[in-house]
């Protein structure tokens, strides 16, 4: 990723950011953003939430910004290799088909098959391996295959182009009092953050949710440092083997807290969402699962954001959920 750090992110690059986004070929999506009070949703009326809409977007989850931002500064018909457990890889070989790059996506052994076998559809290659090997693999491809190495969470390019969402909640909701996003390795967590807090809005709460199995960006808060841990989840794509070092400095710098929650939360929420029409995925549901659960402190009165990350679920995951 080259030596970069927190200062490295400006508005000016964001807001570059944004048009490259904007104008990619991949299409991305200005995607809707709902009041809760106008769904079907449980009646929740301690505050105004709108709910961003990102299970909408093309390939079917935000990180479709960042791969769009990340291809549209590399040279075209490379050869990459990434890690992913189903998102980043579907947009990954989403945009490689369209570059005309070669491609790998070394993937967790728990993500879903149904993952797997819809990356490969891209012409795109999939390799799957213990959660733990996931870096080594990564390693051999770029030293043995000659591949480079485009990251999921830590990078820059990546960082900027989920800004863009940011700035987009800013267009809806020009001042809110707390913004609450998923967070896995801190890619979306991290750029969200900085487009608001770059563009003016010092007196925004922002909240970063994960899994009580797979919390790094916690313990990095904790320890005051990015760090790995054993993970486990049914959120999987917010689950990877340790916190991005350039999300966390950036999350440590304009990220009010870190909220947990538990899979029993966020099946709850997956059910919650699939009975009011919205399909989002467990790690999708996280930020709402946060909000259902009362876990988010001091909503009475505010302008809450809440970003459905991702809707990528087959019909057969949607049959673990409660109805």
């Amino acid at each position: 990723m080259g030596e970069v750090s927190a200062e490295s992110i400006t508005l000016d690059l964001l807001l570059d950011a944004r048009e490259t986004v904007r104008r990619s070929p991949l299409g991305v999506i200005n995607t809707p953003m709902i009041l809760w009070s106008q769904t079907t949703l449980p009646v929740n009326n301690a505050q105004s939430i709108h709910i961003k809409l990102e299970n909408m977007q093309r390939t079917g989850s935000f990180k479709i910004r960042g791969v769009a931002n990340q291809f549209a500064r590399r040279q075209t018909g490379g050869n990459f290799v990434t890690m992913s457990a189903g998102n980043y890889g579907k947009s990954f070989a989403y945009a490689s088909k369209h570059y005309e790059s070669k491609g790998k996506v070394v993937m967790p052994e728990t993500a879903p098959m149904s993952r797997s076998a819809l990356i490969e559809s891209f012409g795109v290659d999939v390799e799957r391996v213990p959660t733990s090997c996931l870096m080594n693999v990564v390693n051999r491809c770029v030293q043995e295959d000659d591949m480079t190495f485009l990251h999921s969470y830590d990078d820059l390019d990546l960082i900027a182009g989920h800004g863009s969402l940011g700035l987009e909640v800013l267009e809806v909701v020009p001042e809110p009092d707390v913004v609450v996003v998923c967070c896995g390795g801190g890619g979306l967590l991290a750029g969200v953050a900085a487009a608001l807090k770059l563009s003016g809005r010092d007196k925004t709460r922002i909240y970063g949710v994960e899994p009580e199995g797979a919390c790094t960006m916690y313990k990095s808060f904790l320890e005051k440092k990015p760090v790995g841990m054993d993970t486990s989840s049914i959120a999987s794509g917010l689950a990877p083997p340790f916190a991005g070092t350039l999300p966390y400095e950036l999350c440590r710098r304009y990220v009010e807290e870190i909220v947990l929650v538990s899979d029993d939360e966020i099946k709850a929420a997956v059910s919650t969402l699939y009975r009011a029409g919205l399909v989002v995925e467990p790690s999708g549901s996280a930020a709402f699962a946060a909000i259902n659960a009362g876990k988010i402190p001091r909503l009475e009165g505010s302008d809450v954001v809440c970003i459905l990350s991702g809707g990528n679920i087959g019909k057969d995951e949607l049959g673990n959920f409660p109805d």
